[in-house]
């Protein structure tokens, strides 16, 4: 695909380059902290490069004044990075020249499903709760098309090769949890890369986005494990790269609910007030992938040379943040 001019690209050069990319949807909560601190880690680790990019897509999340705090914390925190920050919200010509492409080459169609239906139809997959499409809009008629778009706006949906079949068998190995395969058809069925209202999904967005800006490690959390197969078939039909990926545990409460934005678990500005320093905070995450010792105050810069991926994995299992977590 063409290149689109991203400033200041000299990211695209040799070397490793990661990525921390934050969504201005509320405060940095201590999983985000958690995956961005490997995420830096791992690329000072190796004498890489680190992009900021914003990943402000959905209309709810485009917040200059959230992206400038999350901006904020991150430097309070001592994770630096060296190019950016990039927001998706201006980006999105050069998703809309990736979708129209794969347009015309014939793999994408309107799907008018809504939510309550694709939920009706089929059960989430087991591993991460995506539902699998089944192809309910693959083969509309020109005329079924037109006169459902008269209702309500189409999504756009991406073909994937039909279970089974050859082309639709992706595998990688994932730095924290090894060897995955995924039969894209079997596994998650057609996938959004643009809904009804426009938005451009998730899925294609950070594929555009990490092959432009020369993106060669991704690291995220655990969650997003089941996204690699689709990721890897956009990168193979746009011809970018693939870069390795490694997959962090998950911070969860006592009950087992993961920590979130919208339920203010343990959010930065809480954290700032009640100790005034990172020291506490990267200590207590550090001590719980072996690079600190319980209650010792670290600053990232001396953990680097500690870092390793072997070190996370052996603490794959996902952390539970309760009244002890934190001195």
């Amino acid at each position: 695909m063409a290149q689109h001019d991203v400033a200041g690209s000299g990211v695209a050069g040799s070397g490793v380059v990661g990525r921390l990319a934050p969504t201005p949807s509320g405060r940095m909560h201590l999983g985000n902290v958690f995956s961005a601190l490997i995420a830096w880690l791992s690329v000072r680790s190796q004498g890489g490069r680190l992009v900021l990019r914003i990943e402000d897509l959905d209309p709810r999340a485009q917040s200059r004044e959230a992206a400038r705090l999350l901006m904020d914390d991150l430097a309070w925190l001592g994770l630096s990075w060296d190019e950016g920050p990039y927001f998706q919200s201006e980006r999105k010509d050069a998703y809309a020249e990736a979708i129209e492409r794969l347009g015309r080459e014939g793999l994408t169609y309107p799907c008018f499903c809504t939510r309550s239906e694709l939920h009706a139809a089929t059960a989430p997959h087991a591993s991460d709760g995506t539902y699998v499409y089944q192809g309910t809009c693959r083969d509309l008629t020109p005329e079924q098309v037109a006169e459902k778009a008269r209702v309500r706006p189409p999504a756009t949906r991406l073909r994937v090769p039909d279970p089974g079949a050859p082309e639709g068998q992706v595998s990688f190995r994932d730095a924290v949890y090894g060897d995955v395969r995924e039969d894209l058809g079997r596994d998650c069925g057609d996938f959004l890369v643009r809904r009804s209202d426009g938005v451009v999904a998730y899925q294609l967005a950070v594929v555009v986005d990490d092959g432009l800006m020369g993106v060669t490690e991704v690291v995220r959390g655990r969650d997003l494990l089941g996204s690699v197969g689709r990721q890897m078939y956009l990168q193979r039909l746009l011809g970018l790269p693939t870069p390795a990926y490694a997959h962090v545990p998950l911070l969860v409460a006592p009950d087992g609910r993961r920590l979130s934005k919208r339920d203010g678990d343990l959010d930065l500005g809480a954290l700032r007030r009640r100790y005034g320093r990172p020291g506490p905070i990267i200590g207590a995450l550090a001590s719980r992938i072996g690079l600190a010792e319980p209650g010792e105050e670290k600053a990232p810069d001396e953990l680097v040379g500690r870092f390793s991926f072997a070190s996370v994995a052996a603490h794959a299992q996902d952390i539970v943040v309760d009244e002890a977590f934190l001195p």
